[in-house]
Order: structure tokens, then sequence, then C-alpha cells
């Protein structure tokens, strides 16, 4: 009420659209997590009615569920907003356009992120495929002059040869600088549980967070452990790795389990007079190359001198690469990750997700980045009211469940509305489903739906490449929109020819 000078219901209609509500109203700013402190300031926001929102990494430290409240909010603001992020889910779920700032250039892609992305590898693979013609041509004009300058019969020839290779000049290829390598530590694949907890209680002495927890994750597994902010979820990670005692049962890892630990309170208190360098090399498994330590310290953007840095000067980021660097050299055959990606750039996420899909031991991680987490994660645990829920479902199931929930809550604030769509289950085109029994017309629709669905895959394509060698932004716009309503038409046919497929299955 007093930042927007709104009368106290204005205020409590739009608290309400991102769940604040009741006693909540009510409560100093300062009992309120991060997340919750986030939603209270994007409710501030909306009650000035802005005509153009600037937002700065607005996902940091937000909860799954507060990302989805401000996708929504973002999705029905009618104004301009301009993001800067690296989440990338959530800069596909409300964006349009992309602008990308790199090599001191700000360009403009009429489209997505990921689609910006995916315009960009084919750029740089057209200039590689065009410098490495253009470095043979070199080659084979350098050898015409070597062979001919000293002939005077050939010496105007190889003159002429000498002006062509001098216009002959590499393109520079953008991005290649910042490719980050990431090599997982080298373990043996085990069999059976890594960890049990049984009747497991966690939280402090004045104040418990989740009882009765039962969890059993086999070796091999990608656990991610999630939650709105303050549930528990770090509470529960310390207690797994035994830096917070149980208030009740036990935690038990199977045996040869060798734990190493990503968290705020680990890489807070590394050996003060050591060297980057000197730290990596003692951490490292012995016999490990010098240049294998040397490009983990790069892909943690250590690099050239930055190795020789003592710790004690290092700043909290800088230390939190240093512990994920030592981790990635050492021998741990089970990784405690707690937001592995809070101070990497977008290429190292990357770089360490393929990195963790590759590792043959057992990842528990948590993290807000979504698109992290559907590329990494095999598995769900949910801290939420006290409970802890194991989910053996993907990522979009999870989603899913985490929508509907939502969109339950929506449709009780406003029963009048329209109800929304969730955007993680499959939606079936409209068509009258035939009998069950009647296979004969259930193939001839399947027969029919895959004709259409190679036809529009091939309209994709030539809209593609004319979106890719578009030379103006009206056109590459048109051909943009295009492009995003033949996808829509493909995915429907693609879902429509998987549910006939089903019923086909099981007629």
């Amino acid at each position: 009420m007093r930042d927007s000078e709104q009368p106290d219901w204005k205020c409590g209609e739009v608290a309400g659209e991102f769940e604040i509500k009741g006693p909540m109203l009510q409560a100093p700013m300062q009992s309120l997590s991060g997340g919750w402190q986030t939603r209270v300031k994007l409710s501030a926001l909306l009650l000035h009615e802005p005509n153009l929102l600037l937002l700065d990494e607005p996902t940091n430290f937000l909860d799954l569920r507060t990302q989805l409240l401000l996708e929504q909010f973002l999705k029905s603001f009618q104004e301009a907003c301009l993001i800067v992020s690296h989440d990338r889910a959530f800069l596909n779920a409300t964006c349009d356009s992309t602008l990308d700032l790199s090599n001191g250039e700000l360009t403009l892609f009429p489209g997505k992120a990921d689609e910006f992305l995916e315009y960009q590898r084919e750029l740089q693979e057209h200039d590689q495929r065009s410098n490495a013609s253009i470095a043979a041509k070199r080659k084979q004009l350098q050898e015409f002059i070597d062979r001919n300058k000293a002939r005077a019969s050939t010496a105007t020839r190889a003159k002429s040869k000498s002006k062509m290779l001098e216009r002959l000049e590499l393109k520079e290829i953008a991005g290649e600088q910042s490719n980050a390598t990431i090599r997982a530590p080298q373990v043996e694949p085990r069999q059976g549980p890594a960890v049990r907890c049984r009747d497991l209680s966690i939280g402090y002495p004045e104040r418990g967070i989740a009882t009765g927890i039962g969890l059993e994750i086999d070796h091999g597994t990608r656990a991610a452990i999630v939650g709105d902010n303050g549930q528990g979820k770090t509470t529960l990670l310390r207690t797994l790795v035994g830096s917070l005692p149980t208030l009740a049962g036990d935690v038990r890892w199977g045996h040869g389990c060798e734990l190493g630990t990503y968290a705020q309170h680990v890489y807070t208190s590394l050996p003060e007079n050591k060297t980057v360098l000197e730290f990596l090399e003692y951490e490292a498994i012995p016999g490990t190359k010098n240049q294998t330590i040397l490009d983990t310290a790069g892909a943690m953007l250590f690099r050239g001198n930055a190795v020789n840095k003592k710790i004690k000067v290092l700043s909290g980021g800088e230390r939190a690469r240093l512990c994920m660097a030592s981790l990635l050299l050492g021998k741990a055959n089970i990784l405690i990750l707690d937001e592995p990606g809070n101070h990497l750039d977008v290429e190292t996420v990357e770089a360490l997700a393929d990195a963790l899909i590759d590792y043959r031991g057992t990842v528990i991680f948590t993290s807000h980045d979504r698109h992290f987490l559907k590329r990494v994660a095999t598995s769900y645990i949910e801290v939420r009211d006290g409970k802890v829920t194991q989910y053996r479902g993907d990522y979009d199931a999870y989603m899913y469940m985490v929508q509907k929930e939502l969109d339950d809550t929506e449709a009780t604030r406003h029963p009048n509305a329209a109800p929304k769509k969730s955007a993680s289950k499959p939606v079936a085109v409209a068509s009258g489903k035939p009998p069950a029994n009647d296979e004969r017309a259930l193939r001839k629709q399947i027969n029919n739906l895959e004709k259409s669905i190679a036809k529009l895959d091939q309209q994709r394509k030539e809209t593609h490449e004319q979106l890719m060698n578009a030379t103006d932004t009206q056109s590459a716009l048109k051909l943009h929109n295009e492009l995003e309503k033949i996808s829509g038409e493909l995915e429907a046919a693609e879902m429509r020819w998987a549910e006939l497929q089903e019923q086909l299955e099981s007629s």
C-alpha cells in the first residue's frame, strides 16, 4: 500500500495473483523467504501499472511454482518487457524475440532463445565449412606461388595468385572462445541402493522441517530435490551428508560410497593459503595430467594467471567454482550438489549438464534451472509441507502435476474464468474417436496422419532454411511466424498420431 498508494482491496487482489493471502498479508517482510519476498516485489510492480518492465535475472533463487506464476503473469502482460536471464526455459516461455549481446555487438533475432541458439549453431557450422574451404584454397595458392615465383616465365602468374591469396581471409567465428570442456569423475558403476532413509526426521532443535521420511536412491540415479523456497531442500541435503544431525531415524549409505559435496558450507571453508592450482592438484586423483587440471580450471573460469590466485582473495562465486572444479577432478562416486549452476555462465552450465549425464556415479542435487533439471534428473524428490515424496516419473510428469495445482488454485479463485490448458500435458487434436474395436478405421487415420506429418515436416524444414537465409528483419519475422504455425500443427498431429497408436495397441 505504501509503495503503490493503492487501496488495501486492490493490493490484496494483486497479491492474490501470486498466492500471497490470509495471514501472510500481515506478516513482516523479513519473515518471508527469498522466493516469497520476490512475489511481493512483483505484486508491487503490477500495482504501478507500468507499460515497460525491465527484469534483470528475475528467476534467480525462485522456486518452481513462483517461476510458473511469474510466467503466467508475463504471458498475460499486454505491455513491453525486456528480460535479462540465463534461464532458457523461462525465456522460451515468455519472450518472442531475442537480443544477443556478445563480442561487442547487439543482435536482434525475431524468435525465441532456443531458435536463436540453433540459428547461431548453424551459422557457426556454415562459417567453419567456409573457413575450411578458404584454408584449402589458400594452401593451393601458396603452393603455386612457391613453385612459380622464382621462374621468369611464371612470375607474373605467381604475383597474380599472391594478390588473390591476400584477398582470401578466414571468417572470425563468434562464440568459439566461450566453449567450456568439463570431464566428469571417472568411477566404476555400482548396483543396488546408494542410500536408504527410514523414519527420518530433519530440521533443527528448535524447529522440525519434515518427518517420517522414507527414501531409497539407487546407484546411477540422478535425483533432483525440488520444492518451494523455505521448504527444506538444503536441510535434507545437509542431513544426507551428515553436516546436520538427524532429529530421528537414520541415513545409511551403501558400502564403498565416496561422497563429494558442493554446498555453501563447504566452499566457504577452503584452505586460505593455497593457490587455485595447488588446491586442485591436491584434490585431483593421483596421476591426473597437469593439462587436465588446467582444462578443468579453465572451464570454471580460472584461466591464465588466475590459477595462481590465493584462495583467501577469491570471491564467494570464485570459491564456489573452485569447489566444483575439485569435485570434477576427484574420485567421488556420489556427488551432492546444492544449486550447482548458480555461479556459472550458460555455456558452463550446459557443459556441466553434459558431464553429469556421462557420469557413471550417483548425483543428488537441487536446482531452480528447469532446463538443467530436465536434462540431468532421472527422478525427483519433493520436499513440501513437512513431507518428502519420491517421484519415479520424468520431468514433464512432475511439471504437469505442479501446473495442475496452480490451475486448480486459479480456478478456485476465479470460478467463472475459462479453464487454462496445462502446458505440460499432451492435448489431442479435436477429432472424433473411432470405436475401440474398429481397427481398420484406426489404421486409416494413422496412415493419413503419417502423410500429413511428413508434409508438415518438409514444410518446416523449407521454411526454416528460408529463415536462415533471410536478409531483412521484416521477412525474417514473417517467416518466423509461419514456422511457429507449422511447428504447432506438426506437434498437434504427432500427439494425435501417438494417441491413435496407443488406442490401436490396446484394442
